[in-house]
């Protein structure tokens, strides 16, 4: 039976992109099954009284610049050279998320998710102007129209709330955050320690 590891999802997070590069070839090393679960990271940060790294630490002398140099060090050591901080960040992505939603409903999640990935951290594209997230969608042949009314329904917009309430009454502050069953793991860093318990 393959392990199950589930990664609490969104777009929005630089590190939900590198952690999702570095945690599919985990998973495919140990025949695991990733499977992601969308949420709204702001929603989250609201929920649990967090706050992005960039504002809890904005006054910490040489915080922001070590967290800058880990990320640069991660990014080497798995070669994610596509990797390009998108300079429209932060961006709002409630209807990315709903989208992921809808996709999922729709058979075609890994096509959004890789679109949507490739678009925002890689081709640092404005994923929160909808004209360009629909450009991109009809580009990777996903069917916009389809997805934009989905967007709209009070199905989809319940089910990433469920989610996101979900996800922090399972202890979950932020993204991107793991489970192995019950156990939590919460940043890339901590991808080794997830693999290590595969292992073990």
């Amino acid at each position: 039976m393959q392990t199950p590891i589930e990664f609490l999802f969104d777009f929005a997070s630089p590190n939900a992109y590198l952690s999702y590069h570095v945690l599919k070839d985990v998973a495919e090393r140990h025949d695991a099954a990733l499977s992601l679960t969308p949420v709204l990271l702001g929603g989250l940060f609201k929920l649990t009284n967090n706050q992005a790294p960039m504002q809890a630490f904005a006054d910490v002398k040489g915080k922001l610049d070590y967290d800058m140099l880990e990320t640069q060090r991660f990014i080497a050591a798995h070669r994610l050279d596509r990797f390009r901080f998108n300079p429209y960040f932060p961006i709002n992505t409630i209807s990315l998320m709903r989208g992921f939603i809808a996709a999922r409903q729709m058979g075609v999640e890994q096509r959004y998710v890789d679109a949507n990935l490739v678009a925002m951290w890689e081709q640092e594209k404005n994923m929160g102007d909808p004209s360009v997230a629909q450009a991109v969608w009809s580009a990777a042949g996903l069917d916009a129209e389809a997805l934009l009314q989905a967007i709209q329904t009070q199905s989809v917009k319940d089910a990433l709330l469920h989610n996101t309430e979900q996800a922090a009454a399972r202890g979950a502050f932020g993204v991107p955050t793991f489970f192995l069953g019950d156990d939590m793991f919460f940043g890339k860093e901590r991808i080794a320690q997830i693999e290590a318990m595969i292992r073990g």
